[in-house]
């Protein structure tokens, strides 16, 4: 087991190194968007780091609701080992597909005594819901800004009525993990309605913080931020849940912008306060993804090249 740490610890620094790598190439390019056409603004750097702290938050509450589900299942996960289980493989929605996340997610709760399949058919449950509140919600404070029809809602209706019947779905969501994990399901017991429930209202609450915070920003980089709180909510939910569901399109790249570009345009905002928007934003969440999970990971290198020098120094 010795001869096997140096290697791990290889590994690890050298994931270290492309994700930064990879990260910092991304934002480099972002970056130079933003300056390009954000020109002559003077942000509000306070209120900026005000609408960070509230993401950060929210990601606090997803992280919780995972966990209540996964302890749903009969499974212990402590908080700083779900949030270095959720930060580091949240980043494997840069990767087209989106079932590296819940790969690396298996594998890293594998590695803190969780079944795999728990954690990953837990981390499927919270998103399907996630993306079903987050339609239903988009819809509920976008209601006037997307003027709908007979047809959309119908398709609200019928979001809602998946929220309800969800647990029902449930065996249906454990079995599509464990085919995509290649596990055995048959010693996992029945997730309790009251761990669904938990999970649909911290998603609704997720999506209204995601719009406070993108409120936030707006008024932080553009001075100003037009219109009710609700017309936020519905264009980041809205959105972010398009960018989402296309699963060829890693972390939603291209289709959230253009999406958010759109509904900016429909709300009245002037295209270049939309164009600086929607860049600023997909930086802002950039950053906000990448920096904890770097954190994560750079931490367990540290500590684990110390418990190699430890180990080291006391051996014979």
């Amino acid at each position: 087991m010795r001869a096997r740490r140096p290697l791990l610890i290889a590994a690890q620094i050298a994931l270290f190194a492309v994700i930064a790598w990879f990260a910092i190439d991304r934002l480099r390019g972002q970056w130079d968007d933003v300056a390009a056409t954000a020109a002559g603004l003077e942000p509000r750097w306070g209120i900026v780091l005000a609408s960070c702290v509230i993401v950060l938050l929210t990601y606090a509450v997803l992280i919780q609701t995972w966990r209540v589900v996964v302890a749903g299942w009969g499974q212990r996960l402590g908080y700083v080992d779900a949030a270095r289980i959720w930060t580091v493989s949240n980043l494997g929605r840069y990767v087209p597909g989106k079932v590296w996340q819940l790969g690396a997610m298996a594998y890293m709760a594998e590695q803190r005594g969780v079944s795999g399949v728990v954690a990953a058919g837990s981390a499927l449950v919270v998103t399907i819901v996630n993306l079903v509140a987050g339609f239903v919600v988009a819809a509920v404070t976008g209601a006037r800004l997307l003027e709908f029809s007979t047809l959309g809602i119908v398709l609200i209706a019928a979001a809602a009525a998946g929220v309800l019947f969800a647990p029902a779905a449930i065996p249906t969501l454990v079995r599509l993990a464990a085919r995509l994990l290649h596990r055995d399901t048959s010693s996992i017991p029945t997730l309790p309605a009251r761990s669904l429930w938990f999970a649909v209202a911290a998603s609704g609450l997720a999506w209204v913080m995601y719009g406070v915070a993108f409120r936030l920003l707006t008024l932080g980089v553009l001075g100003s931020a037009p219109g009710a709180t609700s017309l936020y909510v519905a264009v980041f939910t809205g959105s972010y849940v398009l960018g989402f569901i296309v699963l060829i399109a890693p972390a939603g790249v291209g289709v959230r912008e253009v999406s958010m570009g759109a509904a900016l345009a429909n709300a009245g905002f002037a295209l270049s306060s939309a164009t600086v928007l929607v860049i600023v934003s997909r930086l802002w969440l950039t950053v906000l993804e990448i920096i904890p999970a770097l954190a994560f990971l750079a931490y367990g290198a540290v500590r684990a090249t110390r418990s190699n020098v430890r180990n080291h120094s006391t051996s014979p």
